[in-house]
Parts: C-alpha cells; sequence; structure tokens
C-alpha cells in the first residue's frame, strides 16, 4: 500500500470545490480538516498560506501539493481537492490548477514528509493516473485511484 492511501480517506475528498482562489481553497481544507480530524481553521489556512509563499507548491500539468507542517500533529493528513474551474497558482509551466493533494504533516516531520512528497509528485507525474483522477465523479472512485497507483 502506498503511503498516499494511508493518510487519505474518501472522507477528506472534495470535488467540483467553488473556489477561485488558492486561499479559497484552504479554507475549504480547513472546514474539512476542522470537521474531520478537530483541527484549528484559522491555523491550517495561515500555515497553508505560510508555506505558499516561500514558493509554490504547483508541480504543473494543473497539479499542486499543498503543504504545511503543523505543531502538535501526530501523524501526516491529507485531503485532495478538486475545483469545479482551474484556478492560478503559480506553477511551473504557467498552467491554472484544479487538482491539489493537500498534505498536512507533523511539525518534526523530516523522512517522512519528504517520502510523502515523493510519491506525490510521481504519481502526479503519471499523465494516465492524472487523467484517470480527473474522470472519477465520486469520493469514492478518486480514493479508489490513489490505492491503485501505481498499478491503476
Amino acid at each position: 500500500m502506498n503511503p498516499i492511501s494511508q493518510i487519505l480517506s474518501a472522507d477528506d475528498i472534495l470535488l467540483d470545490v467553488d473556489a477561485l482562489s488558492k486561499t479559497r481553497v484552504f479554507e475549504e481544507v480547513g472546514r474539512l480538516f476542522e470537521k474531520r480530524h478537530g483541527f484549528v481553521r484559522a491555523q491550517v489556512v495561515e500555515d497553508l498560506c505560510a508555506r505558499e509563499k516561500l514558493g509554490s507548491t504547483g508541480l504543473g500539468h494543473g497539479v499542486a501539493i499543498p503543504h504545511a507542517r503543523i505543531k502538535g500533529l501526530r501523524r501526516a493528513v491529507a485531503a485532495y481537492v478538486r475545483t469545479r474551474l482551474p484556478i492560478p497558482f503559480d506553477a511551473p509551466d504557467g498552467k491554472p490548477v484544479s487538482d491539489m493533494l493537500i498534505l498536512l504533516v507533523p511539525e518534526q516531520a523530516t523522512d517522512e514528509h519528504l517520502q510523502i512528497l515523493a510519491w506525490c509528485a510521481q504519481m502526479f507525474g503519471d499523465r494516465r493516473f492524472r487523467e484517470q483522477l480527473r474522470m472519477c465523479g465520486a469520493a469514492s472512485d478518486v480514493h479508489q485511484q490513489f490505492a491503485d497507483w501505481p498499478q491503476s
């Protein structure tokens, strides 16, 4: 089992989100993480925005991996968000982003954090994976795509 499928549940997947900016996406994710995991919404938004100010987490091909270190977090958690319309993200290829895997990792995370990011980059670097992911209409189907990679 890959590390993404271990930290991403179908309940942490948001599809067709109406958001026109990174900040709005982060607010939606903050709301989700607050409801599902008990995080303080404002802190999630603040930490994701602060990380994004250091440099865009856009990968290209319409994908981004926003991530932040969270004080007091014991293990990494993830959410997948697909926006209804692509949003500007300062990605290296200049294309807007509609698919995001948002990661929150423990403040002291080192190797685990880097391994998760490496898996994400490999997954989203796979054109076939991206295409199959974008065809999914239900959170359970999205979750299955993540669980099945790299066999999907």
